[in-house]
């Protein structure tokens, strides 16, 4: 009896001091990051059969275990990953944000400041304080795509800087989480028992791993994790780690790419494998979605500025009086504005020494069409990156990828470039040609990264020959119409617009007559020509009985445009027999302004995206979408930041501490250890009584 007793007192108070402890444990570990409460796991010993019956020999601690569910844990991490993502993304975009809707700093106020500019030069061409305000206001509006490209530079330099970073701690927390794999192998092996403490820390490596690039596990026989990354990429393999790296990308050195250290060297993972959660994730994220298409939107209207502009400058003429019709050696200057040819970057591992590929702006850009010549210039430019990838050699067949959507073109560089020309192509023409040298030659998987405007904001410039002359901006038109001093009839013929193409210089001077002899007409102009009636008709030197003369008439319309040699007249009135109009150079045009009309215009024309959008309908929408996406990552920043909360309270209330818990626990087990104490006293007494009566 007393040794019954005795045993069942002493697992009494085995069982409560375990409890105890375990309490403690808790108790003081309620504030330690990852720690998981732990009760122990109490069973009644064997019991030992009479013929009175099955007489209890107490009890014992099977096990102490965690309060742990794998998937409420799931439901956290992947809570924990996304907030990570949208936190580190929205961190990041809300900077370009604040830079783009800038009233003093954005781009707008420098485009209106430019083109006022311009319309001072139009209103006063002759006036050389309103041509130098122009050049200076240029200059800034050129400073200011520097320096907003300079900050996404900044930006650019300190994502690349963050990624390599985050690689750093991904790898740390790698190794840390093999060696604990390693630990608890040991640990388990030798008790038999899970190693709770060290399970805690492995989950809370993980925890911390997860919101550095979301991770997947699963768990070995031996109680290791396996961890992957990315579509099912291995990082920690049991006890072995598979190194990230942070390396300067094959195709963009300008980027880090992020990839893994292999037994057959660094393989790079395509970022979409890792932009699913994560600090890492929100900086691809962000780098993809925001900052190079930001750049890029940027470097596209500093282009179709920049080509546009210099397009209808060079239609005019200057205060010298010297226009393009003139030659390149007359001193002529048509560009304001400077830009570098399109980047093209080799890829890493090409064909060295031999293969080769460069681009060029199709300049000049889309003219206005004759006959009236009154439109504007426009690009096709698009804001994305192209990849070119050598297919075939022998002879040399590429496919050109456009980047931000997918699409394709295939064939030799003269077949790409005809495609890409072409503004009837259901792909659209895409603004820049390609050039291969005669004697390259490519191996199969050659690739080249075409980015046609994504430098070109850094890189815009100022001609230096008009910076330092502003008589050389070309306000003037080139020609003018003079009518003959004698001339009776009422017609009057415009002063003329040119196109690209007028400067013939045999096209003029010439002198247009008019006659009633045999057909009631303008003959002298001796070139193929069209002429436009009140009705909207047309007819040409070619379709006429007499290709010198043009008709005044076409049935009841009259004659009211000519169009010859690149350039274009309007005509109204009837002219008498013999009155003369003569189109020459424009001799005495120093107070002539009609080039700067037409290029002041173009603030408001749609010179952009094929003609769709103007320069600044193009920054606005730039700067909307990005503040839609600011507002949309800040939107599920907040929500799920408050799923995060949930999932962790609902983990909490079965993994956390509870402090008032524990205490009624700690009550419970100290009960439980003074009346197994007082089981054992009893035990003793009756064991001294039986000795007594002995």
């Amino acid at each position: 009896m007393s040794s019954g007793f005795f045993s069942i007192g002493v697992s009494g108070l085995n069982a409560a001091q375990l409890g105890l402890l375990t309490t403690e444990h808790n108790v003081v570990n309620a504030s330690t990051p990852g720690y998981t409460r732990q009760r122990t796991v109490q069973y009644t010993n064997v019991a030992v059969n009479t013929g009175a019956g099955a007489l209890g020999q107490g009890v014992h601690v099977q096990t102490i275990e965690r309060m742990y569910d794998k998937f409420l844990t799931g439901q956290v991490n992947s809570a924990q990953t996304q907030v990570s993502e949208l936190d580190t993304y929205y961190s990041q975009i809300k900077q370009i944000d604040s830079m783009l809707a800038d009233p003093n700093s954005g781009l707008s106020p420098a485009l209106q400041d430019f083109f006022a500019g311009v319309q001072q030069v139009a209103v006063n061409p002759s006036s050389l304080p309103s041509r130098q305000s122009m050049i200076s206001s240029a200059e800034t509006l050129v400073t200011r795509f520097h320096d907003m490209d300079s900050r996404l530079v900044e930006l650019s330099d300190q994502v690349n800087g963050r990624i390599i970073n985050v690689v750093s701690e991904i790898n740390t927390y790698a190794t840390q989480i093999a060696d604990v794999n390693q630990r608890i192998v040991i640990s388990e092996s030798g008790y038999g028992q899970p190693a709770n403490d060290l399970l805690d820390q492995r989950d809370q490596l993980v925890s911390e791993l997860n919101k550095l690039v979301k991770v997947s596990t699963n768990t070995n026989s031996d109680g290791t994790f396996n961890i992957f990354i990315g579509s099912g990429q291995q990082l920690v393999v049991g006890t072995q780690v598979m190194e990230m790296t942070a390396t300067q990308s094959a195709s963009d050195p300008s980027k880090i790419a992020v990839g893994l250290k292999t037994y057959g060297g660094n393989q790079e993972l395509a970022d979409s494998l890792l932009t699913n959660g994560g600090e890492l994730g929100g900086l691809l994220n962000f780098r993809n979605e925001s900052l190079d298409p930001v750049a890029n939107e940027l470097g596209r209207v500093a282009t179709s500025l920049a080509l546009t502009f210099n397009a209808q400058l060079s239609l005019g003429q200057d205060l010298l009086g010297r226009a393009s019709i003139d030659g390149a050696a007359s001193g002529f200057v048509g560009t304001l504005f400077t830009l570098p040819v399109p980047t093209v970057i080799s890829g890493r591992n090409n064909n060295a020494g031999s293969s080769s590929i460069s681009a060029s702006f199709i300049s000049p850009p889309n003219p206005p069409a004759a006959p009236n010549y009154s439109g504007n210039f426009y690009t096709d430019l698009t804001t994305s990156d192209y990849q070119l990838t050598a297919t075939a050699t022998a002879p040399a067949a590429f496919t050109l990828t456009r980047l931000n959507d997918g699409t394709t073109w295939t064939g030799s560089v003269a077949a790409i470039n005809a495609a890409i020309a072409n503004a009837a192509d259901p792909r659209g023409a895409q603004g820049f040609q390609l050039s291969s040298p005669a004697l390259a030659t490519y191996s199969v998987g050659d690739q080249f990264l075409i980015q046609p405007v994504g430098d070109m904001a850094r890189n815009i410039g100022i001609d230096t020959r008009i910076a330092a002359d502003p008589r050389l901006i070309a306000a003037g038109a080139p020609i003018n119409t003079v009518p003959k001093l004698s001339n009776t009839g009422s017609m009057k013929i415009s002063q003329g617009v040119v196109g690209v193409g007028y400067n013939n210089p045999s096209a003029i001077p010439v002198t247009l007559t008019a006659t009633a002899t045999v057909l009631t007409g303008l003959n002298g102009v001796g070139v193929p020509w069209t002429a436009v009636y009140s009705d909207g008709t047309s007819t040409n030197s070619a379709s006429v009985a007499i290709p010198g003369e043009i008709s005044l008439v076409n049935g009841a319309a009259t004659l009211s445009k000519i169009v010859f040699s690149g350039m274009s007249f309007e005509v109204n009135g009837s002219p008498a027999n013999g009155d003369q109009f003569t189109v020459q150079r424009n001799a005495n045009g120093v107070q002539d302004g009609r080039n700067a009309v037409l290029f002041a215009k173009l603030q408001t024309q749609n010179t952009i995206a094929g003609g769709t959008a103007s320069f600044q309908s193009s920054y606005a929408r730039l700067v909307a979408d990005n503040g839609i996406r600011t507002r949309e990552a800040k939107v599920q920043l907040d929500a799920q930041s408050a799923v995060l909360k949930q999932s962790q309270d609902t983990r909490d209330s079965l993994s956390g501490v509870n402090l008032d818990e524990e205490a009624a626990n700690m009550l419970k087990y100290q009960q439980a250890y003074q009346a197994s104490s007082k089981i054992l006293e009893i035990g003793n007494k009756l064991f001294d009584t039986i000795l007594a009566l002995g």
